[in-house]
């Protein structure tokens, strides 16, 4: 028997369906806001979307007054670095003190710490941790989710974090996307042979496929770390391999990135911080959608935001994520994000709600089953303690989640995980 399900008494409703595909640029700024409506939900999926007086005397299971509260699409976190062993706490006071990021390393810590805790973790350890954070993003309306290897930069650790997350998105109700990041970062096996490191990490492709363990491929193009034409290599090879690619593009240092990400017709340029004027040219022009990560820039205190305005003015399709990972940016809190999208990039809360929902989407080839409220997708509905759209970036630091609803069931409420 049907399970149906019907939301109404909604204050605002966000179905982020006003626009078809990606939405960029000024479009970004349009949003189409749904007053007296209601939602019904049957077996999981989105039924009816409609003005409550259409709806309301319709037999249901369950009826669920939103009491005026917004309701929007479940968010879509589109790059992550889930699955990781240990923690970094102890350098916070080593940055505060102003010790230089090479020197931590020098002293055992920095990326290569997290390398040494993942290698040395049990792929069962780093599920738990994996499934612990998992249900943290639920709680912040979070229903779709990348995440990303890159704390092995070995064989064996690489493929180890890919099957813990496999695992994770066959078992936690949230929807997860995976990436491979082999190319992380330079171990010290490989610190005066970097493009032996690409070759052994390029070595795992067919494996990866076979296995189905990552959709896409990422690489860390920037100062000491990768080249441009390291990265176009082993990118290109990635492509032949059947894979989408992503690339952390324009970070600290202006390389060229983010056009190497359009080059390539990569589906992200990610953090993008440093972009040139003839980078943000180029990815206006492009299907290539910016991945902003405003947290990590607020973690590391130094630096500047990415031109957020500049891209979007430009024409440019824009997402942004916390950048979850625990050296540069601890947070699975993307309302926060979401906030510092406001304060420090000057994001309308218009385009703030594209850039975490459809946008969002499709930086992780989800465009066509997450970010909307729409007839036959699943419904991956959030209720907010919040009477409008406009309130969530403006009140930061807490969590204004009431309901999580994953595929139609109720997955987090008002502090309590549901499954």
């Amino acid at each position: 028997m049907a399970q149906t399900t019907l939301l109404y008494n909604i204050g605002q409703l966000l179905t982020m369906d006003q626009h078809e595909g990606l939405v960029r640029g000024e479009s970004m700024g349009s949003l189409d806001v749904k007053e007296d409506y209601a939602v019904l939900i049957k077996d999981g999926k989105i039924e009816a979307v409609a003005p409550t007086d259409q709806l309301q005397d319709i037999e249901v299971d369950e009826k669920i007054d939103c009491e005026g509260k917004l309701v929007t699409p479940g968010l879509v976190e589109p790059h992550t670095h889930l699955v990781f062993g240990g923690s970094r706490e102890h350098e916070m006071a080593l940055k505060q003190q102003g010790v230089p990021y090479l020197e931590i390393l020098k002293q055992g810590g920095g990326i290569l710490s997290t390398v040494r805790a993942t290698r040395k973790a049990t792929e069962e350890e780093l599920y738990e941790k994996a499934m612990f954070h998992l249900n943290r993003m639920a709680s912040y309306g979070i229903t779709t989710v990348e995440a990303k290897s890159g704390y092995g930069m070995d064989r064996e650790t690489e493929l180890k974090q890919l099957r813990v997350a496999k695992k994770a998105g066959e078992n936690h109700p949230l929807d997860l996307v995976s990436t491979f990041l082999g190319a992380h970062a330079i171990t010290e096996e490989y610190k005066d042979k970097p493009d032996a490191l690409l070759d052994e990490m390029a070595s795992l492709f067919d494996q990866i496929k076979e296995e189905n363990l990552a959709e896409f491929v990422d690489i860390f193009t920037e100062t000491g770390v990768f080249t441009i034409e390291q990265s176009r290599r082993y990118l290109q090879k990635a492509k032949d391999h059947g894979f989408d690619v992503k690339i952390h593009a324009d970070e600290i240092d202006p390389l060229g990135g983010t056009q190497l990400a359009v080059e390539l017709g990569a589906t992200t340029g990610d953090h993008l911080a440093v972009a040139t004027d003839e980078g943000i040219e180029q990815l206006a022009k492009s299907d290539t959608i910016g991945v902003l990560l405003p947290g990590t820039i607020f973690y590391l205190g130094k630096g500047e935001f990415a031109r957020a305005r500049d891209m979007i003015e430009a024409g440019a399709a824009i997402a942004i994520s916390t950048d979850f990972n625990p050296g540069s940016s601890v947070t699975e809190n993307i309302q926060l994000i979401m906030s510092l999208a406001a304060l420090k990039m000057k994001m309308t809360p218009e385009e703030i709600w594209h850039a975490v929902t459809i946008n969002a989407a499709h930086a992780i080839n989800r465009g066509d089953q997450a970010g909307q409220i729409k007839v036959g997708r699943k419904a991956d509905v959030v209720i907010w303690d919040a009477p409008n759209y406009l309130y969530i970036p403006y009140h930061y630091g807490v969590n204004h989640v009431n309901t999580v609803f994953k595929a139609g069931q109720k997955l987090y409420q008002r502090g309590d995980l549901l499954v």
